[in-house]
């Protein structure tokens, strides 16, 4: 077994006396795949005495290799037919335990992955994360973040809104509730559960709060360190919609789940920390909003490499149909302060000074999408890019030489990353070979379907 530090070993031991207590009979072991969403095996606890704690769990490596379906796409340089499928480890990460107040007597633990010698998998989002977070602290930094998280909340249970082809669906309100108290009422039971069962859960929740679509709301967690908030937001994804199924509901985190109805983000605050835990992103001496070098770089190296590191924080052909005009999420590659138009916003006063990327969706990574804000930001502050001007006014009409925009469709993020050596050399060949199949195979399978929307323009009418 890994050497545990000490936070990892006291929850430890408070889960083995859990188990022999008997207030704990089901373990869950889990990590995060490639979409973000947690995999795993549900455990006797007396299983997870005699053989977990030492040994982990093992899992058929294409777990990390597949799409949206489970389908086994060839083109992942790690695994396929001709490797023969074997098995890597999910080695728990115990810091992580936490009680689950919605299952009965039920603990989950999220897990590493590794080769069978110990080894962490490149290509686990987690380990990502990791490589990336260790490039910070060898800088001197920790690195703390925040994300927030939208949704839209359903009257109806998931199976029901599958049987009818995601057509027409019950939304739980009639009319948007951006702050609206009264409409928010109407599911406060839901939410109320929410904050609560999520809270219990070791995510330590600020509030809710009705967002800009028609059953749109927005939930946020406590900034923390940047792997435990990783960590927290896929918990919190799935927890929600675990509860949402159990109360007979339904939540969307899709990024644009309808073309007439406003997309969900996924706002990720991020600041860098130095060894005396202060926030190096705040110098009270600056000229330009008291911001400090190391933030005006890393701001700088976010606005030049973010569109083509873009994969890794909007990763489905659904993510760039949330980029529109005046829609809440932005288009252009500009920075301002408290300005909700630009793609990067700068917010907040002394130790809670932070960058804001307004870029991802609600249907992001949250382990991938912080790495590539590392990996384009910690590149500003080892080459000390200078930081363009700030945009004032309106972000979306922004024109200027250092107004790039976003990639308007999964096939231009394709193409900005498969033509970035930044992004291979940052990420390691087979990071960058890996999420690069990923995209291209999510891209395929959009093209080969015909949709209803061809089927009503052409099929009388060619």
């Amino acid at each position: 077994m890994r050497t545990q530090n000490s936070r990892s070993t006291t929850a430890l031991d408070h889960l083995v006396e859990q188990i022999r207590a008997g207030a704990i009979e089901t373990v869950i072991v889990a990590f995060c795949d490639m979409q973000g969403r947690l995999v795993g095996k549900r455990l006797t606890g007396q299983y997870t005495l005699d053989h977990v704690i030492e040994d982990g769990i093992h899992f058929c490596v294409y777990l990390l290799g597949t799409d949206m379906e489970l389908n086994t796409p060839p083109g992942f340089p790690d695994m396929g037919w001709g490797q023969g499928y074997g098995d890597w480890t999910a080695r728990p990460d115990w810091s992580t335990v936490r009680t689950l107040p919605w299952h009965e007597k039920t603990a989950l633990v999220l897990s590493d992955v590794t080769d069978h010698a110990g080894n962490l998998i490149a290509v686990a989002p987690r380990t990502v994360l990791r490589r990336q977070l260790e490039r910070a602290a060898n800088l001197g930094f920790t690195v703390k973040i925040a994300s927030e998280l939208e949704f839209y909340l359903l009257d109806e249970s998931y199976d029901a809104a599958h049987a009818k082809n995601y057509q027409s669906l019950a939304l739980a309100g009639t009319y948007y509730e951006d702050y609206q108290l009264l409409q928010a009422s109407r599911n406060e039971p839901f939410y109320a559960k929410l904050r609560k069962q999520l809270s219990l859960a070791g995510i330590p929740i600020e509030g809710t709060k009705g967002e800009a679509g028609v059953a749109q709301h927005e939930i946020n967690a406590y900034y923390t360190d940047a792997l435990e908030a990783a960590d927290r937001h896929v918990l919190l994804k799935h927890g929600a919609k675990e509860i949402a199924i159990q109360n007979g509901r339904a939540v969307s985190f899709m990024a644009k789940p309808d073309h007439s109805w406003t997309g969900s983000s996924s706002h990720i605050h991020l600041s860098l920390w130095d060894q005396k835990d202060v926030n190096a992103f705040f110098d009270s001496s600056s000229d330009l909003h008291q911001m400090s070098d190391m933030m005006r770089h890393f701001l700088a190296g976010l606005i030049v490499h973010i569109r083509e590191l873009s994969l890794l924080f909007a990763p489905y052909v659904n993510s760039y149909k949330r980029f529109m005009t005046a829609s809440w999420a932005p288009t252009h590659i500009v920075w301002g302060v408290d300005n909700r138009t630009c793609g990067l916003r700068v917010v907040g006063h002394s130790n809670g000074k932070r960058i804001e990327n307004r870029f991802p969706g609600a249907d992001t990574n949250p382990y991938l999408a912080t790495a590539a804000m590392l990996v384009a930001g910690l590149d500003g502050i080892e080459n000390r890019i200078a930081l363009p001007p700030e945009w004032v006014g309106n972000g979306y009409v922004a024109q200027d030489v250092h107004a790039e925009s976003l990639p308007t469709s999964l096939y231009e993020a394709i193409r900005a990353f498969e033509t970035s050596e930044f992004a291979k050399n940052a990420l390691g060949e087979n990071v960058y070979q890996h999420y690069l199949n990923a995209a291209r195979v999510e891209q395929r399978a959009y093209d080969q379907v015909v949709t209803n929307w061809e089927k009503r323009r052409y099929f009388e009418r060619v």
